[in-house]
C-alpha cells in the first residue's frame, strides 16, 4: 500500500521534477546500508551515496583528500597523521544533541575503525586494519587523527578509500545496533529516506553536504535517488530503453548483440538515446589450478607439472575468445594476473597463443591421452567460456570435461580446494597491485583466505613483504611487476581477460563518471528534462 502511494505520488509530479531524480535498477538485492558490511558492489554503490571516509580516489586511482584535508606519513612508514576538515557534518538525527548539526571529529574515526575490527561486529572488512597496531587509532584532538602500523605497508592509504573505512556516528550506531543497516546516518551527498526491501530504496539530497562545484554551488545537483530491485534483466533493459532508468551497468549476454556491434561499440540505432561509457576495470577473470599435491586426486596430479599448465594456456586463443564470446567488451589478458592499469602499463605483451608449442610441451612430458583427462568447473554464467577452452584443448590432445555447478556449491568447493581446474575472477577491493598479488601468499590458503590454488612459495612471500614495505613508489612498482611475472612464469593461474566497466547512460544525464573501480558517484550528476 505504501509503495502504491509512493508510485502514484511520483506519477502526479510535474514532468520537470523527474529531472531531479536519478533512477536505476539493482537486480541483486542489497543486504545492508551499513558500510561495515559493504562487501559487494551493489552495497558499495548504495553506501557510497551515504558515507565518506578520510580519503577517496582520483581519476588515476590515487588517494586524494576527502574528510581528511591533508596527511603526513612518518619516515619509517609507521605513523599516519590526518588533519580533518572542520565543515563536515553528519546527516540529521534526533539522537544528536543538536539534531540538525553534528560535526565529524577525529574520535568518530577511532570509533568507526575499532568497530570494523571488533569480532562481535564480524565485519568482513577487518582486513583493512590488519596492519594497524592494537590501540593504534588515536584522536589527538577533534581535528587530528593518528594511526600507528605494526610494520610499513605502503598500500594502506589506498585501503582507507574502501567503504569499510567510512565514518559513522557512535550515538546512532550504539542506539540501533544491528539495525543500523536500515537506519544509516553518514556524511555523504544523499541521506536515507526509506527502504522497502526487495522493492525500492530512496535517498534524498543532503542539503548540508560539504562539497561544492567549481562555481561555488553546493553538491549534489539531484534531489533524490531511487533504486528499484527488479530481478528480471529483460525488464531492466526495457526500462533503460523506455527512459524508466537512467543507466544500466554491464550487459547480459541476451542483449549484447542487440546493443553492441561485433567490435564492442554501441550500435548506431541507440546513439540518439544512450551513451556507452567504458573503461578498463580492476578485475581479472582467470582459470585457476589447484597445485597442492595433497588436495589433488590421482587423475589430476598432472597439473603439478608446470609444462601441462603452460600447454593449457598457449592452447587458448584469448583474442578470439573475447571477440566471439564477449563482443570485445572485455580485454584479452596478455600482461599477467594484475591488470596493466595497476602496474603503470598501457601496452600488453604479445598473445601467448601457440598450439604447436602446446603439443610440444605435452609430448615432452610423456603423458598419454588417458592421463590427460581433466575436469573444469564453473557456474552456468561461464559455461560458454569453458566450452570454448574445452574445444581448444581437444585440438592439442587434452580431453577436458566441463562441469557446471550451482553458485553456492561452486563457491564452497573452490574454497575447499576440491575443484582441480576452475573459472573464477578477482575484483580488487582497492586500487593497488598488492590487492591482486596478496591472494597468492602462503598464509592465505582457502578457506581462510583467497589462495584457492594453494600456491606456496617462500621466495614469493619474502619478495611480496619487501615490495609492500618499499616507500619509493617507482621501486615498489618494479617489484610488483616482478612478482606478477613470477606468477605467470610458474603458471599458477591463467588470466583469461581483464574486465571492462560498461555503462549505458541516458543522453539526459550529464556529469556521470565511469571509473576503473566501478564506483557509483552521483554527487556531480545532472539531468535535463
Amino acid at each position: 500500500m505504501l509503495m502504491s502511494f509512493f508510485m502514484c505520488a511520483c506519477a502526479a509530479r510535474k514532468e520537470e521534477d523527474r529531472s531531479k531524480v536519478f533512477y536505476y535498477n539493482e537486480s541483486n538485492a542489497i543486504g545492508s546500508l551499513d558500510p561495515a558490511f559493504a562487501k559487494d558492489l551493489e552495497t558499495m554503490w548504495a553506501t557510497n551515496q551515504l558515507f565518506d571516509g578520510l580519503v577517496e580516489l582520483d581519476s588515476l586511482l590515487r588517494p586524494k583528500p576527502c574528510i581528511a584535508k591533508s596527511w603526513t606519513i612518518s619516515e619509517d612508514g609507521l605513523t599516519y597523521t590526518f588533519v580533518l576538515r572542520d565543515d563536515v557534518f553528519f546527516h540529521a538525527s534526533p539522537l544528536f544533541e543538536d539534531s540538525a548539526r553534528r560535526r565529524v571529529v577525529a574520535s568518530d574515526f577511532v570509533f568507526s575503525f575499532n568497530r570494523i575490527r571488533d569480532p562481535k561486529v564480524a565485519s568482513p572488512g577487518g582486513w583493512v586494519f590488519e596492519h594497524v597496531r592494537d590501540n593504534g587509532f588515536d584522536a589527538k584532538n577533534d581535528s587530528v587523527l593518528e594511526i600507528q602500523l605494526k610494520r610499513p605497508f605502503q598500500p594502506f592509504l589506498g585501503m582507507l578509500s574502501t567503504q569499510y573505512a567510512n565514518v559513522v556516528p557512535m550515538e546512532v550506531v550504539n542506539h540501533y545496533g544491528l539495525d543500523f543497516r536500515e537506519h544509516p546516518i553518514g556524511t555523504g551527498p544523499f541521506q536515507f529516506a526509506f527502504w522497502y526491501e526487495q522493492i525500492a530504496l530512496v535517498f534524498h539530497r543532503f542539503p548540508a553536504f560539504w562539497k561544492y562545484d567549481e562555481n561555488g554551488m553546493r553538491l549534489p545537483y539531484l534531489d533524490a535517488v531511487k533504486i528499484d530491485f527488479v530481478k528480471d534483466m529483460a525488464v531492466e533493459y526495457q526500462g533503460l530503453l523506455s527512459g524508466r532508468y537512467d543507466f544500466m551497468s554491464g550487459i547480459h549476454v541476451s542483449f549484447k548483440d542487440e546493443l553492441l556491434t561485433p567490435d564492442g561499440d554501441l550500435d548506431p540505432a541507440f546513439t540518439g538515446l544512450l551513451r556507452f561509457q567504458k573503461t578498463p576495470f580492476i578485475k581479472t577473470d582467470y582459470l585457476g589450478f589447484v597445485i597442492d599435491e595433497a588436495a589433488l586426486s590421482e587423475s589430476h596430479k598432472v597439473l603439478l607439472d608446470p609444462r601441462i599448465r603452460e600447454a593449457i594456456e598457449v592452447a587458448i586463443d584469448k583474442d578470439a575468445m573475447v571477440r566471439y564470446l564477449r563482443n570485445n567488451t572485455v580485454i584479452a589478458a596478455h600482461a599477467g594476473f594484475v591488470p596493466p592499469i595497476l602496474l603503470g602499463q598501457v601496452a600488453q605483451s604479445a598473445s601467448s597463443y601457440n598450439p604447436q608449442r602446446a603439443r610440444a610441451l605435452i609430448a615432452e612430458t610423456g603423458y598419454s591421452k588417458e592421463q590427460l583427462k581433466l575436469d573444469m568447473y564453473a557456474t552456468s554464467d561461464y559455461a560458454d567460456l569453458l566450452e570454448y577452452i574445452q574445444h581448444a584443448l581437444e585440438k592439442v590432445g587434452i580431453q577436458a570435461s566441463v562441469k557446471v555447478l550451482q553458485s553456492a556449491n561452486f563457491k564452497e568447493q573452490t574454497s575447499q580446494a576440491k575443484l582441480p581446474i576452475f573459472r573464477k575472477s578477482w575484483l580488487a577491493d582497492y586500487a593497488d597491485a598488492e590487492n591482486f598479488l596478496g591472494i597468492f601468499k602462503s598464509n592465505r590458503f582457502a578457506p581462510a583466505g583467497p589462495n584457492y590454488m594453494h600456491y606456496r612459495s617462500e621466495e614469493f612471500d619474502a619478495q611480496y613483504d619487501r615490495a609492500t614495505a618499499e616507500t619509493n613508489d617507482s621501486l615498489r612498482l618494479i617489484m610488483y611487476r616482478s612478482l606478477n611475472q613470477r606468477l605467470m612464469g610458474e603458471r599458477v593461474v591463467i588470466p583469461l581477460f581483464y574486465d571492462q566497466v560498461s555503462h549505458f547512460v541516458s543522453k539526459q544525464v550529464s556529469g556521470f563518471q565511469t571509473n576503473a573501480i566501478n564506483m557509483l558517484d552521483l554527487s556531480t550528476v545532472k539531468k535535463t528534462p
